[in-house]
């Protein structure tokens, strides 16, 4: 072979080579972001205390003592339990005396030894279960959102009088078979016997009275006299069921009021987003949850969104973050790509008391910090401070704005009304 032809299949080589080099270097950079391994808080620490015996023993120490080598078999099996240090405390004791004859008083040592240990795993099993019965008792304080109840600022209502107090299960059988007109709310309250308070019917309660109500306005517009004509018949059927006399109040009057709110409404309703976008490498799945779950977020219903849930359970989440459906369900998520995620407030449903807007600009800004990615609005142009500061006071009118009319950001009203 000629020194022409061993060059040129030098030089093949070393193109070949950096083409390869070039498409593995290609394919890392292009590999979306995983999520980092568990960082081992749970792993148990096997050091020991300089003042206690040691239990070290190498497989190349042949003189070890099999005793030893089974009491270190069994200190590794075990974790660091109170009772599991008392036990192996006791076993290393018996080891010592293991090698003469126990007298009376090893005897009666050995005894108390054993009586203390069964005290304090007793203790310690008390101990345990207290802790128990705290957070359980911890979880059933946490407070419950009720139900809606009629108001009369945001619902049509119908009273509704009967001759003598009926159960809660007469009741239930005789209500409409679904809880909406339309697109509307339809809601029947009972006024109980015992405590006077109007109240969604159930078993084992009386009522001497009903109301009906039904939703002025949603997000889908305002109640249209369609829809009350229909709220008409189901309440009347209702009635019928009941021996009751239902009282409506004026169509068009309601029809007018309902056109109003929804028009307020409409005026008045805000839902902010971001856009967090990846700047040089994309995110699969799991390495955005594991970084949205460091600030708050847990997994929503719904595959590729996460939320902040609020303080008390059944009230709309706080924040939400949502990203590609089809990688959140991918069969390899890892291999997945996602280059943006859309973080959102709704406005009206949230209390201002929690401070939605202020949690929102500092979960983008350190998303965007620790993803290596960039914050824009929906036009994607990056967000100025000067941007972010006008936002803030227009959400501080509005919020004052829904304060004045009674429809406060967070309320029952307010969620119902922009739903």
């Amino acid at each position: 072979m000629s020194n022409l032809q061993i060059g040129l299949a030098i030089a093949g080589g070393v193109v070949l080579a950096a083409v390869v080099a070039h498409s593995t270097w290609t394919s890392r950079k292009n590999k979306p972001r995983q999520a980092e391994p568990p960082s081992g808080d749970g792993v148990i620490d096997t050091t020991t205390d300089p003042q206690e015996p040691s239990f070290e023993s190498t497989g190349n120490d042949e003189s070890a003592d099999p005793n030893t080598t089974s009491i270190l078999q069994t200190q590794n099996a075990l974790s660091h339990d109170p009772v599991n240090d008392m036990a192996l405390a006791m076993m290393h004791e018996a080891t010592l005396h293991a090698q003469r004859e126990p007298n009376a008083q090893d005897l009666a040592r050995i005894a108390a030894d054993k009586a203390k240990a069964v005290q304090q795993a007793q203790e310690e099993k008390r101990h345990r279960t207290n802790i128990a019965d705290t957070q359980l008792l911890a979880q059933d304080l946490i407070p419950v959102e009720k139900r809606p109840n009629l108001d009369a600022l945001i619902d049509v209502i119908a009273a509704i009088e009967i001759d003598h107090p009926i159960t809660g299960e007469a009741a239930l059988a005789a209500m409409p078979t679904t809880r909406r007109v339309g697109n509307k709310l339809l809601l029947l309250e009972g006024l109980q016997t015992e405590n006077g308070l109007w109240e969604q019917a159930r078993n084992g309660h009386k009522y001497s009275a009903f109301q009906a109500g039904i939703q002025l306005a949603n997000r889908m517009g305002a109640l249209n006299e369609i829809e009350f004509s229909e709220f008409v018949i189901k309440i009347q059927n209702f009635s019928d069921a009941i021996n009751g006399a239902p009282e409506f109040p004026d169509m068009l009057h309601e029809v007018a009021r309902a056109r109003e709110l929804d028009s307020f409404a409409s005026a008045h309703d805000a839902q902010l987003s971001f856009t967090i976008k990846a700047i040089k490498t994309a995110w699969s799945p799991g390495y955005v949850q594991q970084n949205a779950a460091r600030l708050g977020f847990v997994a929503g219903v719904i595959p590729g969104r996460m939320v902040v849930p609020a303080p008390v359970v059944g009230l709309p989440p706080i924040l939400g973050l949502t990203f590609d459906a089809q990688a959140a369900m991918s069969e390899d998520p890892a291999q997945s790509a996602i280059w943006e995620l859309t973080l959102s407030l709704d406005v009206p449903q949230v209390d201002r008391h929690e401070e939605p807007f202020v949690r929102m600009v500092r979960i983008a800004d350190e998303l965007a910090r620790v993803m290596d990615g960039a914050v824009t609005d929906d036009n994607g142009q990056a967000l100025s401070q000067t941007a972010i500061a006008s936002i803030s006071r227009d959400l501080q009118a509005l919020y004052d704005t829904l304060d004045a009319r009674d429809l406060s950001a967070g309320s029952v009203q307010a969620r119902r009304l922009f739903s």
